[in-house]
């Protein structure tokens, strides 16, 4: 079973487990023979949040926390197909390969309820123009209050392929779970995701050019007429390929990488028809997961118009200075990825999942998705360097503080104060999502 961009999800169907010794839940073949499992997902992905901003200086008592103001409301729909096998090549040993194809993306700005063009913080600061931005037709200004529309994205992000094994197989033991545990390797193989402002239709790729790990395990176990199941897994980015967006500039930057994922989830199988004689099942499928975004760099809500911001002919409010030890400004552009804090995403899913003899299984599912309200301008402004002492002369400061001096090696290139700058923040609120998806699956 894969979800979102293909991750595959272990826990309900956790009673499947290629190459064992047991085929009665694979096919019919016979003891020492491989199995494969092969299937097709589909799922449609709406996002929806508020982006708010921090106003300092906005009339409100200097001992309290700074005044977030309104700017613009974000809504976004995802079309993905995911091909995907399961291949036992052992005793309860199998390999995975899934491969995520993002069909249509789309995503939008609008102006939230009472925010005027001419009073819009991001207007105000200049990272949009008042009549917006249609990267769709950029010669004609959005209508009605449509600050910003992307582009139209599709194509492949990553090649999902991992290794299994299934300590604990209740085919064999009806005492015990069936407990799996893995390793997956998500290999960027797509065109990475960018915006330029002077060819706004010149990329319409998903990627994020970010090699990735993720190590899983999961438990089931059927109970008569139920079976409970339980997921855990952790996701860590491996390395950038030289096109990302995720470079480190050296100097001061700090959490220049894709943040880390850690998720679980749990759910109960209900079998509302189970006939063992022709292998046909229906069942209701109730579960929950919680997933802690840790803090790093990402694509967020603004991330194009951040891009748009940054230029890319060295000019542009949220143009960055390559080097700040240099006397003037060494333009970079803005990548439109940005440091974002720590987050919690969790959902609740309903599914109906059926059995169609030995070889054929489906499912269509509706998920539920919340996330908690979260920072997502968020670089620090540099590293506070030791003080220089003895034959140490190198990556030190000549001044004892605790400061991050202007114009030295301590401030990192990545912070920009219109955006970073506490009190000047973009926020992330109120984000709902639902999930929209079928499955099918073929036992060979």
């Amino acid at each position: 079973m894969i979800a979102g961009l293909g991750g595959i999800a272990h826990g309900d169907p956790e009673d499947l487990v290629p190459g064992a010794i047991d085929r009665a839940e694979c096919s019919d073949a016979q003891e020492g023979d491989v199995d494969l499992c092969a299937g097709i997902d589909y799922r449609y992905e709406a996002d929806s949040s508020q982006v708010m901003r921090e106003r300092v200086g906005a009339g409100v008592d200097p001992g309290g926390p700074y005044p977030v103001d309104k700017d613009l409301k974000f809504k976004s729909f995802t079309h993905t197909l995911t091909p995907h096998v399961q291949f036992g090549v052992y005793h309860d040993v199998f390999v995975t390969a899934a491969l995520p194809i993002v069909i249509t993306q789309a995503r939008e700005l609008h102006l939230d309820d009472g925010v005027t063009r001419d009073a819009s913080s991001t207007v105000l600061d200049g990272i949009l123009p008042m009549q917006g931005f249609d990267s769709r037709d950029p010669g004609t200004a959005p209508p009605g209050d449509l600050m910003w529309r992307g582009v139209a994205r599709h194509g492949l992000d990553t090649l999902n392929l991992g290794l299994g094994f299934a300590p604990m197989n209740q085919l064999h033991d009806d005492t015990k779970p069936t407990w799996k545990i893995g390793a997956e390797v998500k290999l960027a193989i797509g065109g990475v995701m960018k915006f330029d402002p002077t060819s706004p239709k010149s990329n319409t790729a998903v990627g994020h050019g970010v090699h990735q790990l993720r190590v899983w395990t999961s438990f089931d176990r059927r109970l008569g007429w139920a079976q409970p199941w339980v997921d855990l897994w952790w996701q860590v980015p491996l390395a950038a390929k030289s096109d990302s967006l995720y470079q480190d500039p050296g100097f001061g930057s700090t959490n220049v990488d894709m943040g880390q994922q850690a998720g679980a989830s749990f759910g109960l199988q209900v079998f509302a028809v189970d006939d063992p004689t022709n292998k046909n099942r229906i069942s209701v499928d109730l579960g929950t997961r919680v997933i802690a975004h840790f803090e790093g760099r990402d694509y967020s809500e603004m991330w194009e118009p951040f891009a748009y911001a940054g230029g890319s002919t060295g000019s542009g409010p949220l143009i960055l200075d390559a080097d700040p030890t240099k006397n003037g400004v060494q333009p970079m552009s803005y990548p439109g990825i940005s440091n974002i804090e720590n987050y919690l995403e969790s959902a609740a899913r309903l599914a109906i999942r059926g059995k169609l003899g030995k070889s054929v299984s489906f499912a269509v599912l509706g998920d539920a998705v919340w996330k908690t309200d979260h920072v997502i301008s968020f670089a620090d402004a540099g590293v506070d360097l030791p003080t220089c002492a003895g034959s140490v002369t190198s990556h030190c400061e000549t001044d004892e503080n605790d400061l991050v001096n202007p114009g030295t090696e301590e401030v990192n290139p990545l912070h920009k104060d219109t955006i970073d700058l506490v009190g000047h923040r973009y926020r992330s609120v109120h984000n709902f999502g639902f999930i929209i998806g079928i499955e099918g699956q073929v036992l060979f």
